[in-house]
């Protein structure tokens, strides 16, 4: 009677001696092609230059080995792999959320995070929400989002065009820039800084200790000859009351 034990296939090539075939197509150290070889002259020559012999591609026939390091092998693998999840980029969908009737100062604000998230190579969705009676009036959101669009037009476009969706409306907009771009600027950019806090390690030091650039004085000091408005105020003060004595 068959029963499956429920074991895991495994996905790693066969090396040595766990292969199982008469005869293989022998690839060299440096990629050359010896030809086809018995397993037994295979193995003995992999013996010979100290390396394994790994099985490269199984459905052929016969099948292709390579004599390698495996281990070596295995390594290098799996840091392309852990690289390229590196820079493997997710694209994210940001979303803002408005009110037709948003004060200045918040739509800045608000803009302002727009302008960060398309830099960052992230979709940004814009919800405008309607309360009460401005139901009635969506031209304002309508003005609204196409203003914000053409405060970001350096960094973004239109993807998706705005709509009306129960009580909000809504519009997607899309970076010029892809992820990957923003990433790797971003590590360059931070590169930049590492390099530049290296090779003037003593500049934020001397900003703590609260060093002042040349040509400036501490608050307080001025130079020979110089005085302040208040300063000023006073001795005229002093001055006409030194008048109206004389004068009585």
């Amino acid at each position: 009677m068959w029963c499956y034990r429920g074991g895991s296939i495994s996905t790693e090539p066969r090396i040595n001696d766990r292969i199982r075939v008469p005869e293989v197509r022998l690839v060299g150290p440096s990629g050359e092609q010896v030809g086809i070889v018995p397993l037994a002259k295979a193995l003995e020559l992999a013996q010979e230059y100290d390396l394994d012999l790994v099985e490269v591609a199984a459905s052929a026939r016969p099948p292709v080995c390579k004599l390698m390091d495996y281990g070596k092998f295995k390594y290098e693998s799996a840091m392309k792999a852990r690289e390229a999840r590196k820079n493997q980029a997710h694209t994210v969908i940001k979303e803002m959320k408005l009110r037709p009737k948003i004060d200045p100062h918040d739509y800045d604000t608000k803009k302002g995070h727009v302008v960060r998230f398309l830099k960052q190579g992230d979709k940004v969705k814009i919800t405008i929400m309607f309360r009460g009676r401005e139901q009635s009036r969506p031209e304002l959101g309508y003005r609204l989002l196409q203003r914000l669009a053409s405060d970001v037009e350096d960094l973004g476009f239109v993807e998706s065009n705005p709509k009306q969706d129960g009580r909000n409306m809504i519009m997607v907009l899309g970076p010029h820039k892809k992820k990957t771009e923003a990433m790797a600027e971003a590590r360059e950019a931070q590169a930049a800084r590492k390099a530049e806090a290296k090779a003037n390690p003593g500049r934020s030091q001397n900003a703590a200790d609260g060093d002042i650039p040349e040509g400036e004085l501490p608050e307080g000091d001025l130079p020979e000859g110089e005085t302040t408005d208040a300063e000023t105020v006073d001795a005229e003060t002093a001055e006409a009351q030194a008048e109206a004595s004389a004068e009585a």
